[in-house]
This record gives C-alpha cells, sequence and structure tokens, in this order.
C-alpha cells in the first residue's frame, strides 16, 4: 500500500533501512581515518587509568564523536563533567552553525556540491528529454542552492524545505538542518582503511568519500579555536539536554523493539514443513466483514502492539516475502481471516536472483554470494554509483582483492544491483520490479519512471498477500465486495483477481492521482465486470458514504489496507514519531473506517 496518505506527505517518502539486509562491519570509533587524537599529558595520557576511559564512554555514548570527547577532557579536566559538558555542547553549536557563504564570484547556479552529495542515490529519469535548463531556476532551487553554498548537505536541504515549506525563514531552514544532523551523528560510524595495501590506495583515488565513510556525515573539524568558543546562555543549555536526552531514547527504543520471529514464516508457507499456529480470536474480532491490515515489520517499540490492541487483540502475522519471491520485505498483518487450507499462487515465481533474472547469470562473479534481493525501495543506485564500481574492477584482470569485494557488495546489496556486463553493474528496472512483486507486465508503465519507482517500493508482495487471501476463494466463489483503504497500484485488488475471486464491487480509497490511474488501467484492461468506486481521502469517508455504500452493496466482504510508514521506517531519523506521526497517525482512520463498516453491518443483519 502507498504509505502516503497526504499529498504533502509525497515528499516524506521514507525507505525502511532495517530491511537493508547489508552484513554491516564493526567500525572503531577511536578515531576519524586520517585524523590523530593529540592526547597531550596529563589527564589525557595513555597512563590516566580506567576513569579516564569511562569518561570518555560516557560522553560517547550520549552522542558525541570521541575526538571531541578528548579535547573537552583536556580543557577542563576529567573530574569537572558539567564544564565537559558545556564545552561539547559549545562545540556541536559552533560546528552546526552555517558556514561562511563563498565570495560573491561563485556561480550561484553550481549545484556541484549538490550532486556530489547524491551521486549514489536517483529516483529521477536521467533520460536526456527529462534535463531541465538550469538557466531559469525555480524558487525552489535557488533556496536549494543558498544552502549548499552556505556548506549544506543537498538532501539535508531540500528535507528542510519540503518539511518547513518553501516560505520559512532561513533560520529555520537552518535550524531544523542542525536538528537533523544531530541525530545523524548518534548513529555515524567511521571505517578505516589500510594505506599500506594497493587495492584500498585504489579505492582511495577513486571515491575517496566512499573509502572515508560509506554515510554522508559533514566531515568534522578536529581544531576548535578557543577564540571563537562561546558561553551558551542557560536556556541553549537546557534545550540542547533536552534534545540529547530525546536522541538518546530514541536510540533505546529502536534496540528494544518487538522481537520478532526468526524465520520471519508467519502462520505457516507453502509446501514447507514449518509447524501450523491454532489461534482462537477474540470474540470481538470475529463475524462480517473480514479485516486485513497490513505495515513495516520493523517499529518503534511498542507500534505493533498498540495496532493490535485497537485491532481488536489479534495477534500480528509477521512474514518475510523472501519465501514468496527473490526479494526480502519484512511486513507484519493483522487480519481475522482463517489461516488453514490457503494456497500458493501458480505458477510458484523463483526464489532465487539467478532463477528470477537468468541474463544475469552470465556475468555474475563468483565472490557476489547474493541469491536474493534485498527489499525493494523506492529509488535506485545512480549511474555515477554504478561508474565508480566499474572503474574499481577494471583494473583488475582476475579476481579483485577482498576489499574491492567488499565495498561493490555493500553497494549491490544496499541498492539491489545486478550484474548486466563484464565489470558493469545495474538497478533493476522497473519492469524486473513488477515482476519480483507479483504485478502483471507492464502494470506501472506509461509514467515516469521516478514515479513506478515510487509506486512500486510502495506496494504490497502480491504473492504474500494473496497466500494469505486465498482462504476466501471457497467463501464468496459468486464474488466479494472490497473496501480497500491507501489502496496503493491495487496490490490487494490484483491479489485477489489472480486468485480467480470476481470483484463485484470495489471502493479504492487512494491520495495518488497517479496510483488511481494505474489501478483504474488495470481495471478496464483486465475486462472486470464488477464497480469500481474511486476516493482520494480517506478522511473524507464518512458515515454517511458508509451507510450509501452498504446500501447499494449489500454490505463489505473484506475491508483491506495499510496506512502511511513514514513515520515508522527505520530510515526516518528525523520524524520517527511511530502512530503519533503526522503521516503514520492515518491508521486511526482504518479503525475508525473499519468500525462504522462492522457496526452498521450488525444493523444490516
Amino acid at each position: 500500500m502507498d504509505p502516503n496518505g497526504s499529498e504533502e506527505s509525497d515528499s516524506l517518502d521514507w525507505n525502511t533501512e532495517d530491511e537493508l539486509e547489508i552484513q554491516e562491519t564493526s567500525v572503531s570509533a577511536s578515531r576519524i581515518p586520517g585524523q590523530e587524537v593529540n592526547r597531550g599529558s596529563g589527564e589525557t595520557s595513555s597512563s590516566s587509568g580506567s576513569s579516564n576511559s569511562k569518561v570518555i564512554s560516557h560522553f560517547v555514548g550520549m552522542g558525541f564523536p570521541q575526538i571531541m570527547v578528548v579535547k573537552a577532557i583536556e580543557e577542563n579536566g576529567e573530574d569537572n563533567i558539567e564544564a565537559i559538558l558545556e564545552t561539547l555542547l559549545t562545540y556541536s553549536a559552533l560546528e552546526n552553525s552555517p558556514r561562511e557563504p563563498p565570495p560573491a564570484s561563485t556561480d550561484p547556479c553550481s549545484f556541484d556540491s549538490a550532486s556530489n552529495s547524491l551521486d549514489d542515490v536517483s529516483d529521477v529519469d536521467s533520460s536526456p528529454g527529462n534535463e531541465g535548463n538550469k538557466d531559469h531556476l525555480s524558487e525552489k532551487d535557488k533556496m536549494l542552492s543558498l544552502l549548499v553554498d552556505m556548506g549544506y548537505l543537498a538532501d539535508e536541504a531540500l528535507m528542510a524545505i519540503d518539511t518547513c515549506g518553501l516560505d520559512s525563514p532561513i533560520a529555520e531552514l537552518t535550524d531544523f538542518m542542525c536538528a537533523a544532523q544531530m541525530a545523524k551523528e548518534a548513529d555515524a560510524h567511521f571505517r578505516e582503511f589500510s594505506h599500506e595495501d594497493d587495492g584500498d590506495a585504489h579505492l582511495r583515488e577513486l571515491f575517496p568519500e566512499d573509502v572515508t565513510s560509506y554515510s554522508h556525515a559533514r566531515p568534522r573539524n578536529d581544531y576548535f579555536p578557543r577564540d571563537k568558543k562561546r558561553k551558551l546562555n542557560k536556556d541553549e543549555r537546557q534545550k540542547s539536554r533536552r534534545h540529547i536526552r530525546s536522541e538518546k531514547k530514541q536510540t533505546d527504543e529502536d534496540e528494544d523493539m518487538l522481537n520478532l520471529p526468526n524465520p520471519m514464516v508467519g502462520f505457516g508457507l507453502p509446501n514447507e514443513p514449518w509447524p501450523m499456529v491454532h489461534r482462537t480470536l477474540p470474540e470481538d474480532a470475529t463475524g462480517p466483514p473480514y479485516f486485513y491490515y497490513e505495515n513495516v515489520a520493523l517499529t518503534p517499540k511498542g507500534v505493533w502492539s498498540k495496532i493490535s490492541r485497537f485491532l481488536y487483540d489479534v495477534e500480528p502475522e509477521f512474514v518475510d516475502s523472501k519465501f514468496f519471491c527473490a526479494a526480502a520485505r519484512k511486513r507484519g498483518y493483522i487480519h481475522n481471516l482463517p489461516i488453514h487450507n490457503r494456497c500458493p499462487l501458480l505458477p510458484i515465481p523463483p526464489l532465487t536472483i539467478q532463477k528470477a533474472l537468468p541474463s544475469s547469470k552470465k556475468w555474475w562473479p563468483s565472490w557476489d554470494s547474493r541469491t536474493q534481493f534485498n527489499c525493494l525501495l523506492t529509488c535506485i543506485g545512480s549511474a555515477k554509483l554504478t561508474d565508480r564500481i566499474r572503474k574499481a574492477l577494471e583494473k583488475w584482470d582476475d579476481e579483485p582483492p577482498p576489499n574491492v569485494q567488499k565495498y561493490v557488495l555493500e553497494e549491490c546489496r544496499r541498492w539491489n544491483l545486478v550484474w548486466v556486463g563484464r565489470n558493469k553493474v545495474a538497478p533493476l528496472e522497473p519492469d524486473e520490479m513488477e515482476m519480483l512483486l507479483g504485478y502483471p507486465t507492464d502494470h506501472t508503465r506509461g509514467i515516469s519512471r521516478t514515479d513506478r519507482y515510487k509506486a512500486l517500493g510502495n506496494s504490497f508482495q502480491v504473492d504474500t498477500v494473496a497466500y494469505h487471501l486465498s482462504v476466501l476463494k471457497d467463501l464468496f466463489p459468486s464474488g466479494i465486495n472490497v473496501l480497500s483503504l491507501f489502496s496503493g497500484i491495487g496490490g490487494a485488488e490484483v491479489a485477489l483477481h489472480r486468485l480467480g475471486i470476481p470483484l463485484k464491487n470495489v471502493v479504492s480509497v487512494e491520495i495518488s492521482e497517479t496510483n488511481r490511474n494505474i489501478l483504474h488501467s488495470w481495471w478496464e484492461q483486465t475486462n472486470q465486470q464488477g464497480s469500481l468506486v474511486e476516493m482520494a481521502d480517506v478522511q473524507q469517508v464518512t458515515a454517511q458514504r458508509v451507510e450509501q455504500w452498504l446500501s447499494s452493496f449489500g454490505g463489505f466482504d473484506l475491508v483491506i489496507g495499510g496506512s502511511p510508514c513514514n513515520n515508522l521506517a527505520g530510515g526516518n531519523r528525523v520524524s520517527r514519531d511511530g502512530l503519533e506521526g503526522k503521516q503514520s497517525s492515518l491508521f486511526f482512520e482504518y479503525i475508525r473506517i473499519l468500525d462504522l463498516v462492522r457496526s452498521m453491518m450488525r444493523r444490516y443483519r
């Protein structure tokens, strides 16, 4: 389902980084590559004992970088904790202050900085016909250029503009970006590479930023002149401490997520010897209509418990779609459907990359051990990234050294890159994503590549959902009435159609006009004989409308949907507010409408 609950949320398209099954390596936080910590003498020497290490660990645990902590201890002594904290807050404030703008002669239309920071991600169609004329910048582009010239990263600036609004003062935009940077710093890790290894030297020569750090964090200053140090007033200190406590609390909640089953097989898989689950539904969850709710599995602490509580205390079913196709997709489902006598869609889709994309087998190197893709996202790796990978591999006639293999594999896993030639990788094409997600060929064709990737990245995995819905085939042989909330590109409708269940009446509620057009086109192309009613906004589904539909259709057999995951996804480090977030709070609209339907249908019986 499309996680965008409103038009405004289209710009906040968060991907679930928890689902990227990248094998992260542990990274030493002892120093930033290329910078030495000058420990001097006295309290900061290696002989200062374990107490010094404890002080350093304490402040590093609060989110401050170790090099900054060591310098603060040098200035204040390890016993003066309050002074150390104040110094660290001062350093952070100085570092997050906007840099001096470039000289007036600098071309204000230059987007070099922006393009460099976004080299590894591209969700924009790069065909020549889509290139705009940079000589005539929009107001948004001018603001972006100004913020980039001030020293901020382009992705930070875009997020600030889209979130705060184009008319917001510069001060408000910079405050937003500084807060976002502090959130990122809590998770920042730096990778160290040996300068003695020829392969590493080659990597540094080709893409120094990638070798130093795989994150886009801004480089830190290792020297803070005392004449620039300013005293924070009481309000600023309290505000900074509150921010640190908030970030620490968020980190603790992330670590204390709901324990998910491993393997994530739900209540059983087709043709697998997993033990079938026997469950008894709470009394409030029984009776028509059937309901089916979906969202990302990896959420902040307590979210799925709350979702379950609002959905009549039904136990969630967590499933990874890697058991149904060649790509992972960890999702949670709450429903009151029967769980026995399920059957999969036929033919069974290929479960490995090389069976799904046989043309890649010719070029697949032996050291690339991937057999399945990670979660399919709404954006893709850029041409600049794939070109850097090609250059990294071309130096070696035979198998590249381990460090080059490691770099290439991590990027391939992160961006789901496939081998299309010798030393050549490329992102998945939209039609390949359609196939992996169980949609018919050209289901999203006719819109821009950007919109295709976004629509598919936010959709149901059809084979997984169809396995759960397959129990409805015998229950509704003459057809089914469906209320589809947050319909996206019609994953539920496609699943029911592929199961051979006639769609008598479907009310589809979807905010994105692009997605509505995709579903409408599919409805016509498949010659559906039923009635399709389309609405844009779930908040406009009133009791009067529901009563009108029930009067016309005689009731709904299934209420299905997946509300926005924007504030639940692990990739959102700015507004991961759970079900209280602006977009994800639309979950309560699903609850409201489901309760309306159930209560009114009881009166009709």
